[in-house]
């Protein structure tokens, strides 16, 4: 997908880009209706290339990353390192100060996808990463209540848990979040009855 607002640097960049078999599925004279129209087409890249681009485009990009994540090449005029930061944290790929050089362009997008490809392993571990915190954190919450149910250490607090989960089949964690939801109840009655 191209966005440009010169329809004659337009017409060059598709021919380039189709030159070097690239299939441009839409080319739209302004970023409005950007979403929408990412979700008409689908496109893999989405190549910007705006005299002024505003902040409009930045949320919009910064949505489609979090919803619709595409690898985005935005050539810009736009020299104020603020606004290439939050272009960056909007998702864009590869940003760009300069035209669209219709020869080069290739080599542009290849480093975009290349960027988005390594950014998104990024966060698939720092998602996956949280996520295993998150578990670890909730058997250590179950270990501790158990401890202090039972009168036990941690690693029998733990054998206990694993036993329970081989038993019924179950991940740890899903056996953590039992004994939470049992014993942080129990916890709480009887604080409830000593008041």
């Amino acid at each position: 997908m191209l966005v440009d607002d010169h329809p004659e640097r337009a017409a060059m960049v598709e021919a380039a880009l189709g030159s070097q078999g690239f299939n441009v599925v839409a080319v739209l004279p302004t970023a409005s209706g950007l979403l929408f129209q990412m979700e008409q087409h689908k496109p893999q890249v989405v190549m910007i290339d705006l005299e002024s681009p505003d902040r409009d485009i930045l949320e919009s990009l910064a949505v489609l990353n979090q919803h619709q994540p595409t690898p985005v090449v935005m050539f810009s005029r736009e020299l104020d390192p603020a606004f290439i930061q939050q272009a960056i944290a909007a998702g864009v790929s590869a940003y760009l100060a300069e035209g669209v050089d219709p020869d080069r362009v290739k080599t542009v997008i290849d480093i975009a996808i290349a960027q988005f490809e390594h950014f998104q392993a990024l966060r698939r571990n720092f998602e996956e990463t949280l996520r295993e915190l998150e578990s670890r954190k909730l058997v250590d919450r179950a270990k501790r209540l158990l401890m202090a149910h039972q009168k036990i250490d941690e690693d029998q607090a733990y054998a206990q848990m694993r036993k329970l989960a081989m038993n019924s089949n179950q991940k740890i964690t899903a056996v953590a979040a039992g004994v939470i939801a049992i014993l942080d109840k129990n916890s709480a009655e009887s604080v409830h009855e000593s008041l």
